[in-house]
């Protein structure tokens, strides 16, 4: 009688928690920075360049072991993404990041996996799109509102300016979405679904 292997060892997934880790705490401490450059300081920061790289992290890890082992790299990257980015940056930027970033990431494993197996680009992009606003309103929130971080003047409205920030670091990711989508189509080959248990896209 033959046992079956166990699937998916976890030094199969050392380099997506890395890679995990590595895009979160870089976020985490560039999102405190505004992005000055072409007179944007009031409406991005440079965390915004960052974070989306996260998705792409989850989409290839989901594609390649599903979304158990998706969920996994998640959880793990996670934990220890927060405990960095307490040393790293403040404890409210770390604590609105860890909520942030774990209910995006299962909401984006959740979509990623209901729609695999269509277009290539529709699980990525779709399932990215949606973890993106989930992100952007649950951590600007937690993370400014009430903060007195000031307000400036957008086109005849005075609005908080890290409400600009959210607006504006959301169209960065939905852009950042679609971009992705070439690295995506891109490494899709090197992260071939597990023999019968996932469908190809």
């Amino acid at each position: 009688m033959t046992t079956r292997a166990v699937p998916t060892p976890v030094r199969r997934l050392i380099l997506p928690v890395a890679a995990m880790t590595l895009v979160v705490v870089a976020s985490n401490i560039l999102v405190q920075y505004p992005f000055a450059p072409l007179g944007l300081a009031d409406y991005l920061t440079w965390g915004a360049f960052t974070y989306p790289f996260a998705f792409l992290v989850t989409d290839l890890t989901n594609r390649r072991f599903g979304p158990e082992k998706a969920r996994l790299v998640v959880y793990a990257g996670f934990a220890v993404a927060v405990v960095l980015s307490i040393v790293l940056a403040t404890p409210r930027i770390a604590l609105a990041s860890g909520a942030a970033f774990l209910t995006a990431q299962l909401v984006d494993v959740a979509v990623f996996h209901r729609l695999r197996g269509r277009f290539f680009w529709t699980a990525p992009l779709i399932s990215s799109l949606i973890g993106s606003t989930v992100d952007t309103a649950i951590f600007f929130t937690l993370a400014f509102a009430g903060s007195g971080i000031g307000s400036a003047d957008y086109w005849g409205f005075a609005l908080p300016i890290w409400v600009a920030w959210a607006v504006f670091d959301y169209l960065v990711k939905a852009v950042h979405a679609v971009i992705m989508l070439g690295p995506f189509h891109l490494l899709r080959s090197q992260f071939e679904p597990e023999p019968e248990e996932y469908p190809a896209l």
